[in-house]
Order: C-alpha cells, then structure tokens, then sequence
C-alpha cells in the first residue's frame, strides 16, 4: 500500500468539506480497537478519506467492510485497499446523508467514523432513529458536541441533542485527541464517542420527544410554563398531570420526565384530533 501520509499530500485536505485528516497510526489503531471485535461485523465508515481508518479496520476479520466517501478523488485510494481485505468489500461515492446507512450491510452493523465536523450532528441524528439496526457507534465529534451528547441534567451543555441521544443510546466518551493528530490542524479538539443502543420506552416516539424538547430548550431560562406555550394550549395543567413542577426549566429534566411528557403529549395529540 501507498504510505498514509503521502496519500494525504497528494490529496490536499478541502475545508469545504471538512477534511482533516488523521495520520498518527498509534490514534487510528486505538480508535478502531475502542470499537470492540469486529469478528463477524459489517463495519460501515464513513468519510474515509486517504483510508486511515480503513486500513486498520481491514486488519480485522470483518465479515464486510462499507465505505461512503464523498469526495471522488479519494476513491481510487480507497480501491487500492480492497486487494488486502478477505471479506466483502464496497464503496459508494455519495453523500452520507442520502443514504440508508441502517441498511447497508447485514447485523450485526457497527460504525466507525472520523466525522466531517459541519455534518456530525445530522449524521448522528439519521443514526440514532435507526439505532436498533447497529450493535454500535464508534464516533469522532468536535469536543463541544461530545460534551453535549453526554451531559447531564443541570449543566450548561444539556440540552435536546443530549435528550434525544440517551434516549436512545448509552453514551460515553473514549478519548480525546489534539488538533496535531490531524493534516491540516484543526483549531479545536476533538473527541472519540462510542453509542451503544438501549432499549427505549416504547411509548414515547421521536417525533414527539423531539417537538417537547425543542419547545423546551428552544427557551431554556424560561419556566417550563412559559417554554411550552407554543406547543401545549394549557402547559400548567399538562406539566401538573405528568407530575412535574410547571416552574421547573428545561436543563432540570432527567431525559426520562422528558419522555413521560413526550408520552403524554402524544396521547393528548391523539385525543384532539378524534372527531
């Protein structure tokens, strides 16, 4: 195989789409190996670029391998893999978000991805409403948006990204890695995630957890009273029959009364549009 880092020269990373690079093969070997056995696997990553990760994941007895690349100019590097890899080896040049990433592959899927960073947040949250399908996410984030998928109830960085994640998935952070680990630097640090799927209520959906979360957190230093005017006709009275006190903020809620009030909203949706 070509040297890593001479693939990464000659492709020049694009700030338009995110690109940097990770080049250190101790952190790519580290981050594959937080994914756990991939024995057996169809291994979904996405954004491969130069095919850093790849060639690590590729060491592994994966029953297959799928790669979603934007970027045409780094699928002829890509291709260069498939001779080294025993099992079944795909790549499509498309968008990540236009594809039925829940569906590539068969189960168990796990994914491991260094994520464009202007795109993580829709990726995760395509992901996550399909979360059953994978038995995990081994997941690289800017350090801001880790600390929001794993915050906790009264702190600053707990909002509606962290609600609808733990509702869905046990969450935890790995490591993290320093802006010198990637060609070209980037000014911020970022950080490895891993999301393994829990089993969530059945009563509450994601369209609903995510109207009651929105309206809350969209004036989170408002009373929940006053937060959920927009959403609920009668907020005091809703909050009082979920058991929650109508004077409480949204950052004060565990992710479980936000699903109790997901649950309710929804049966009070229902029984509004009864004729």
């Amino acid at each position: 195989m070509e040297p890593l880092k001479e693939v990464i020269r000659a492709l020049r990373a694009k700030k338009r789409l995110g690109q940097n690079f990770l080049s250190d093969p101790h952190i790519l070997k580290r981050i594959v190996e937080c994914a756990g056995s991939l024995e057996g696997r169809s291994v979904i990553e996405i954004g491969p670029g130069p095919g850093g990760l790849t060639r690590e994941i590729i060491k592994h007895p994966c029953k297959a391998i799928i790669l979603i690349e934007q970027d045409e100019r780094c699928i002829p590097y890509l291709e260069a893999l498939k001779p080294h890899f025993a099992g079944d080896f795909s790549l499509l040049n498309a968008d990540a978000l236009t594809v039925p990433l829940h569906t590539f592959g068969s189960a168990p899927r796990k994914i491991i991805a260094n994520l464009p960073y202007h795109i993580s947040v829709p990726l995760l949250l395509q992901m996550l409403q399909h979360m059953d399908d994978f038995e995990s996410l081994t997941l690289m984030f800017q350090k801001e948006v880790a600390a929001r998928l794993t915050a906790a109830p009264n702190t600053s960085d707990y909002g509606r990204l962290s609600v609808m994640c733990q509702w869905k998935a046990n969450v935890k952070k790995i490591f993290d890695l320093p802006p010198g680990a990637f060609i070209p630097a980037p000014k911020i640090t970022s950080t490895v995630v891993q999301l393994i799927p829990r089993s969530p209520r059945e009563d509450v959906s994601w369209d609903a957890l995510e109207a009651v979360t929105r309206a809350a957190f969209g004036q989170r230093r408002k009373m929940l009273r006053a937060s959920l005017k927009g959403l609920i006709p009668s907020p005091q009275s809703f909050l009082e029959e979920a058991d929650i006190n109508p004077e409480q903020r949204a950052e004060d809620l565990t992710v479980e009364e936000f699903c109790s009030l997901a649950s309710l909203w929804k049966k009070t949706q229902g029984q509004n549009s009864r004729p």
